[in-house]
């Protein structure tokens, strides 16, 4: 009988474990999952950190969004720790200068008292048209509230400052699996399909019917596609 892989599976913004619940159900004769809280630091650098300390000495490691970030400060840091890493909905490069204007935005007002979480004017940028409506996106909303102000600020500010990514990418040796909702408009398949193209071996997955949050859309093809890449000979 094999014996399940360690897996460290990292939130998006605003996100908790319930992001990969799909995943921890479903993967469990193959991964012994253990999910990273980032809500309690406000830089990459102590969130990638905080998650090393608290991790095996040697994981697969899965991000999505901002967790993808985490991810790769982590192999920044830790290479030689990680077997596998998946990179869900996530990009290599920093903010843009309109990127970063609109999350400083988001920040004053939030410090200003008008945190709203994820409202249903902003479903429609994470998940997929047929998903808004239902269990789905109440389960982000929920999410959000759950995560709440104060860590809501920290993770922006994380996300600022993270640095560019991409000299990294071609350095990553260990089995990688790049995927991205077909129609996620945050993080759009392009900037998916770059990183792929730039680490060696890595295997480029769009997932159809699915926006920013493809754990929760399309559990039954993430599963799928994190049982294949724990599969593969590190």
């Amino acid at each position: 009988m094999t014996t399940p892989h360690p897996l460290l599976l990292l939130p998006g913004l605003l996100c908790d474990e319930t992001l990969w619940r799909d995943q921890i159900a479903a993967l469990a004769d193959a991964a012994r999952c253990q999910v990273a809280d980032l809500t309690l630091d406000a830089g990459l650098d102590g969130m990638a950190l905080r998650a090393l300390a608290n991790a095996p000495p040697r994981f697969a490691l899965a991000g999505l969004s901002m967790g993808g970030y985490v991810a790769l400060e982590i192999m920044r840091r830790a290479p030689e720790r990680v077997t596998h890493l998946a990179l869900f909905d996530t990009s290599a490069r920093p903010d843009t200068e309109e990127q970063a204007r609109r999350r400083r935005g988001l920040m004053a007002l939030t410090r200003s008292g008008q945190f709203k979480g994820v409202t249903p004017r902003l479903l429609p940028s994470l998940l997929h048209p047929a998903h808004l409506d239902g269990p789905l996106g109440r389960a982000v909303r929920d999410m959000a509230e759950r995560v709440g102000r104060e860590a809501f600020l920290r993770q922006q500010q994380a996300i600022l400052q993270r640095p560019d990514s991409r000299p990294l990418l071609p350095g990553i040796a260990v089995p990688t699996l790049v995927a991205v909702g077909e129609q996620d408009i945050l993080t759009p398949p392009e900037l998916a399909e770059e990183m792929a193209a730039a680490i060696p071996g890595a295997r480029l997955a769009r997932i159809p019917q699915a926006g920013h949050l493809p754990s929760m859309e399309q559990p039954e093809a993430v599963n799928a596609l994190l049982r294949a890449w724990l599969a593969e000979r590190a």
